[in-house]
This record gives structure tokens, sequence and C-alpha cells, in this order.
């Protein structure tokens, strides 16, 4: 998990040299229009996107916390205190919502757009598409799953919740009487999903029962309660006396709320296990394979087919392996190398490194600051090893890195990591396009394969920065490399060919992988968690092909550092808007 409740930031108004790539019939157009039409469009489009962006924010408190820290600078005066809805008719809603969207969005000559604004026509359009197909997959959505599930992202969200001021007390204390209500619509989406055949396999149900029940273990010592007791003290306009009487109500809010919303939960999934229908991949659904195909293609950002994927993931792969037999061949005493010593052990050590070491070939960061937590106790099991907390669109001085110690990353492994998670990870890349200045639309759009193969390729960079022979850090690059190009095609096999255990075992001995257990925990997890990391390696993938075609196009224009300014400078995108606007953002050094 390296984005929370698939939320995604990056935003603001940014100056740049645009060049218009228009058709015969375009050109037309344009001599037919006056520079004040032009202008009205463009204002026209502005308001849109701005009104558009207003309406959605005020639908869902968390996300309008975490996305603005001061909403009334962008109109927003006002707000209904809501976690959302996963009601069909909220499905339905949304919908209705995308189709209007497309609908406005055919209404404005696209010609008369300014660059900037056919961007955010073109990855509006793409989304709205994408979100379209959803309709057809109600049931197959899982909101628990058992890494990224919200049982799991909610407590480090209201942990984090920012405090600027009494309102921001108020409406958090307000959203603890939410979750009730809340849960109760998963646990109803549960028991419709069970009556379709679609409930989750007993071994995730086990796992999400278990993280429940960890949570609600001693209501009267929740880490909730402590961290709104810090966080509370230093609200600027609030009396103490009113900081204790909060205090006294966030706690019983806790105790008679959400810890009571979490224990039915956990009753319902007692009573729904046994009831899956499969235990195995997406496609021994019916639709199944239909809807890995739609996820395949929202988390990836691709617009090539699960076969072409498979394909390339497994060209990848033998080039990794190829290079690693030859470092070794060449380098016969790095076979017993072991963990590689580096100078930086503390996590604040290693992220001022990489913000320096980095600048070889990314431009500075735009941002510096950060802070470092660690998972609680109570979640370390459920989540991710480390995630990125992303900062306010207005505020990119805040930003979170959450490592969990229970993955025990030291070494090497904690530097790819925080390369991952921070510069020039997921914090550059947010508060760079956040700099760069996206509109505030965009911080409504979340795509995955951008995110994280953006940090899984420059994590994969970072290797160099460790202070290592070049040979050693090349192999341990083509190690990872290759490792994750193992998770991928296995998660192709069990959701989109019908692998069972016995064929991912199969698979994985080819690579001398052969303990049980460890290929049953790979299994089940890919199982519970299908198309996410593809994610990653996808991503990673997509942004080596656009390099080499960025080379291949911009000739000895190319350089490294224009090059990722540029993908940063675009934000957020699938690929092949990514490739169509990759000139109009590149600026040659």
């Amino acid at each position: 998990m390296k984005h929370i409740l698939k939320k995604r930031t990056v935003i603001g108004i940014f100056t740049l040299i645009f060049i218009c790539l228009c058709s015969s019939s375009c050109n037309t157009l344009t001599e037919n229009l006056s520079s004040s039409s032009f202008s009205k469009e463009q204002q026209d489009f502005d308001s849109y996107t701005n009104q558009l962006f207003r309406e959605e924010m005020q639908g869902n408190t968390i996300n309008l916390h975490y996305t603005l820290a001061n909403p009334e600078n962008f109109g927003i005066k006002s707000h209904k205190i809501s976690l959302g809805s996963l009601s069909k008719e909220s499905s339905k809603n949304s919908t209705a919502a995308f189709e209007n969207i497309l609908a406005k969005l055919s209404s404005f000559h696209y010609d008369t757009l300014n660059g900037r604004q056919q961007l955010t026509y073109d990855v509006l359009k793409d989304y709205c598409g994408k979100g379209l197909m959803a309709d057809s997959f109600y049931y197959y959505e899982e909101p628990l799953r058992p890494t990224t599930g919200t049982q799991s992202e909610l407590p480090v969200l209201l942990a984090e919740y920012a405090f600027h001021d009494s309102c921001d007390v108020t409406d958090y204390l307000a959203l603890l009487t939410c979750i009730k209500d809340y849960f109760q619509e998963i646990a109803f989406f549960e028991q419709e999903k069970a009556r379709e055949g679609l409930f989750m396999p007993d071994y995730a149900a086990d796992t999400v029962i278990e993280s429940l029940k960890t949570f609600t273990e001693n209501p009267s010592e929740n880490y909730l309660i402590d961290t709104f007791n810090t966080r509370i003290e230093n609200v600027p306009d609030l009396l103490q006396d009113k900081k204790e009487l909060y205090k006294k109500q966030n706690q019983s809010l806790i105790e008679n709320a959400l810890i009571p919303a979490y224990e039915k939960l956990t009753d319902v999934l007692l009573e729904l296990k046994n009831t899956g229908a499969n235990n195995a991949g997406l496609c021994h659904y019916p639709n199944g394979k239909e809807y890995y195909k739609y996820l395949v293609s929202l988390n990836t950002g691709s617009e090539k087919s699960v076969e072409e994927l498979q394909k390339m993931t497994e060209r990848q792969r033998n080039l990794d392996m190829a290079a690693l037999q030859k470092i070794l061949a060449e380098n016969p005493a790095l076979v017993n190398a072991g963990e590689p010593a580096l100078e930086f052990s503390e996590p604040e050590d290693i992220l001022d490194h990489l913000l320096t070491a980095m600048q070889t070939e990314f431009y500075p960061a735009a941002n510096d600051n950060y802070e470092i937590n660690y998972v609680h106790e109570s979640l370390e099991d459920t989540l991710a090893p480390a995630f990125y907390l992303t900062a306010p669109i207005d505020d990119i001085s805040r930003n979170v890195i959450y490592l969990n110690k229970r993955s025990q990353y030291t070494g090497i492994s904690l530097f790819t990591t925080l390369a991952h998670e921070g510069y020039p990870g997921h914090l550059y890349q947010t508060t760079g396009s956040s700099q760069a200045g996206l509109e505030p639309v965009r911080a409504l759009l979340n795509y995955p394969g951008y995110v994280e193969g953006w940090a899984t390729y420059v994590e994969m960079l970072s290797y160099r920065y460790a202070g290592l022979e070049q040979n050693f850090a090349d192999m341990l690059m083509h190690n990872q490399s290759a490792l994750l190009s193992l998770y991928a095609s296995i998660d192709m096999g069990i959701h989109y060919d019908g692998w069972q255990l016995e064929d991912v075992t199969a698979f994985l001995n080819i690579y001398n992988i052969t303990d049980t257990k460890i290929i049953e925990s790979i299994f089940e997890l890919i199982v519970e968690e299908p198309s996410h990391y593809l994610k990653y390696y996808i991503g990673y993938l997509e942004f080596l092909e656009l390099k080499n075609y960025a080379k291949t196009e911009l000739g000895s224009d190319y350089s490294d550092r224009a090059f990722h300014q540029a993908i940063i400078r675009i934000g957020p995108a699938p690929f092949s808007l990514l490739k169509k606007y990759l000139r109009v953002f590149y600026t040659v050094e």
C-alpha cells in the first residue's frame, strides 16, 4: 500500500510553452474562432473542472481533509460529514456522474483549449470511460482486502488526521459517528457478495477477521485515543477545558462507536466464512476473467492486453536473468557476497543522502520536509511494509512516511524502500507534480500504474545511489526486477489463466523457490489482491518502454533529468497520454 484509500494528490497552476498539435480540420475550426471565443471557452473549461473538484471534495470528508489544508481557498466553505457510500444506489449515481462528465466534456471545442487544458480533458475522459466499466462488476469489488482494505487503512487515516483548528476536531468526532453506518454498509455488501457467490476465500476471511479482532483488543487503550490526545494539545484556538471535553468525547466514541462497528463486522464475516465458492483466481468466477482485464487496465494504465503483458514480463525477466548470469560469471565472488554494508542506517540519514545523490538524474526536490512514523503494533500484521501518506495539494510540506517494524527492513532493503516512498519516489513525485501545477480536478483521479510504476522505476535506479560497487549494485537491481516479475507472472497466471497452487509451485520451482509454506503464502496473497503487483511491475516496464521511446524520439536532445521532469509535470495519467504529451512538457536542458 503506497497510497491510502486509492486517493492521489497532485495539483496547482503552472506556466509552460505548449505545443498545439491539430489536424487540418482542427485548423479550419481554429481559423473561424476569434481570440475572445478561445478565451471564453478556456475560462468555461476551468470553471467547470474547478466546480467539479469542489463538488466531489464535499462528498467525502477524509478525501477533503487529506487533499486540501485550506478548503476555503478553493471556494469550499461548507461540507457534509461523510465517509462515502458502498450502496448500489451510490454506484449507479457514480455511473450517472461519469456519463454527465463525458457529456459535458464533449460540449467543449477541444482545439480551443490550451495544452494544459487538453491534458486535463484527455485524462478526465479516460478516467470516466474506465469508471463506466465498473458498473458491470459491482459485486466483484472487495473493500476488505487483507492488506489494502478499509479495515486496515481507516485507522491510519484517523491517526494522521491533522487538527489545524477546532473545526477539524469537530469534523473528526463527527466522522467517528459515521463509522457505524459505514461498516454496516460494508457488512451488507459482503452479505450480498455471498448471495452472488462472490464472497472471499476462507483464508482471506481468516486474515481479515484476525486483523479486526486485533484492532479491537483493549478498547480503552486503543492507540486512536492517544493520538487524538496528542494532536488536540496543539490546536491553537481551543481552551484547555474544551480540549479535555473533546478528549472524553473521543474516548467514548472509540469505545462505544468505532470498536463496536469493528466487532459487528467481525461477527458478520464469521457468519459468512465458508460461503465462498472459489479459493483461487478471478477467472474461476462467472465473468471473472473480464473483471480481471478491467482491473489490469485500471491499475496499470497500460493499453496492452493481458497476453501482451505476460510476454512483456517474461521478456524483461529473461533480460534480467541474462544480465545476472553475465555479472556473476565475470565477478564470481559476488555469489557469496552477503548483505552489503551501507554508510547510512537511520531512515532520516538515508533520505537526506538520497536528496543529494538523486540530483545527477533528477531535478532538486520540490520539498524536503518529511516525517517518519511507524505502524502501530495492532496493524503490523495487516499493513504493508511501508507507505507514503500524500501531502495536501496546497501544503506540500506535510509528508509522512510510515514504516512497518514487522518487516524488519535494514540495510539495502531499507535504503531502496525509502527511495520508493520518499526521494525520488512517491514523496518526490507528489510534491513535484503539485509544484508543477496540475489542475485541482486531477486530485480526484487515481492512476496506480503511474504512481507505483514510477516508485518502482526509481527504486531500481536507487541501487546506484547506495555507494555500492557498480557490479554489486547492478546485480541487486536485476535480481529485484526479476523477483518482481515472478509475482507479476503469478498474478496473471492465477487470475487470467486459472493457475492453482500446484501450478504456482511448479512455476517457482523453476527458479529454485521450493519452500511450500512460502509458495502457499504467495499464492494466497495474490488471490486476495488481484492485479496488485501489476501496479508496480507493469508500471515499471511501461516507464522503461516510455524512456526508450523518448531517447529515440528526442535524439541528442534527450537527458534523464529532462525526461524525469517531463513525467512529473504531466502527472498521473495512462501511459498512452504520457507518450502523447511527452514532447509538450519536455524542456531541453
